[in-house]
């Protein structure tokens, strides 16, 4: 059994899908109605950079969904692909969007406009250079949530990404992270820093989640033909009203990857297939079970070699 991945901030590149985008006229068709849907050139952004443009939050969000959708618009499309024949789609955090897509939950087009709005609010809801975001290695995520729980009064940080057995991310302001950054190095906890300007998937992005809220509400959402498993709970939902309130939530609320993993893994999923750019999901997956076949799909050979079983 199979579930269909969808990766998240972090992934981009400039020139990502520039090999299948050269070759095949669905991803440059798709590349071309996302500049239509954005009223700005994001294809020429993707193909040809510049990467400082590529890697604001703005543009970054849509330019990955746009990649992966236009990968799986060339399985089913090309390559005859069935891609329903999953069990569930997720992604992980704007990967969502992706999931969602792919499963005829959200249009394709509402997808790009949202992305662009969720991207400029996130980016703005903290002023540059006040949050930021560390990964910590090596780590039970219990040995964290107690650090920052027993350490309130000294810094008010949050876990934001629950990746992987060893990676978690922590989001918070600046002065906050580094008192934090003190506290992990006198404990010997490995840590980097992100390169990243505000602190994602926290209570700081409240402004965020008013907008979102707002624009979440008037947003056409079907039933997804395939479950998705949500990052808020790590379950699969498929009522739409659910599934609304939680994209709202999404905003400020930790993304339980690892346990979204273990549960697909626990219900019978044993190959993941990750559609975007990159294999950081790949990567992912790995530490939390190396015995699940994993498939990362970036070029033609690798859609040549899928087998969806």
């Amino acid at each position: 059994m199979f579930a269909i991945i969808f990766p998240g901030q972090g992934s981009q590149t400039v020139g990502m899908c520039l090999e299948l985008y050269k070759k095949f006229d669905t991803i440059k068709d798709t590349f071309k109605e996302a500049d239509e849907v954005l009223k700005f050139p994001i294809s020429e952004l993707i193909l040809n950079g510049p990467k400082e443009d590529l890697d604001l939050t703005e543009n970054t969000q849509p330019a990955i969904f746009l990649t992966s959708l236009s990968i799986i618009n060339l399985l089913k499309k090309d390559f005859k692909k069935d891609i329903f024949k999953a069990k569930y789609f997720a992604g992980h955090s704007l990967g969502e969007y992706s999931a969602l897509a792919s499963a005829n939950s959200i249009s394709f087009s509402d997808c790009l406009k949202i992305l662009k709005i969720r991207g400029r609010s996130m980016q703005t809801s903290v002023p540059t250079g006040e949050g930021g975001m560390i990964a910590i290695l090596g780590s039970k995520i219990e040995t964290i949530e107690k650090l920052l729980i027993d350490n309130k009064s000294k810094y008010n940080c949050f876990v934001a990404n629950d990746n992987s057995i060893g990676q978690i991310v922590v989001s918070g302001t600046n002065e906050n992270i580094n008192k934090l950054v003190l506290d992990l190095k006198n404990l010997k906890i490995r840590n980097i820093k992100l390169p990243v300007s505000a602190p994602f998937h926290c209570q700081l992005m409240n402004k965020a989640t008013k907008i979102m809220n707002d624009q979440i509400l008037k947003l056409n959402v079907l039933e997804p033909k395939t479950p998705i498993v949500s990052n808020v709970t790590a379950k699969e939902e498929k009522d739409v009203h659910k599934i609304k309130k939680l994209l709202v939530d999404q905003i400020e609320s930790r993304v339980r990857w690892r346990e979204s993993v273990l549960h697909m893994i626990n219900n019978g999923v044993d190959h993941f297939i990750e559609i975007g750019p990159g294999k950081v999901l790949s990567s992912m997956i790995k530490r939390i079970n190396s015995s699940v076949k994993i498939s990362a799909i970036n070029n033609e050979e690798d859609i040549n070699n899928l087998k969806l079983i």
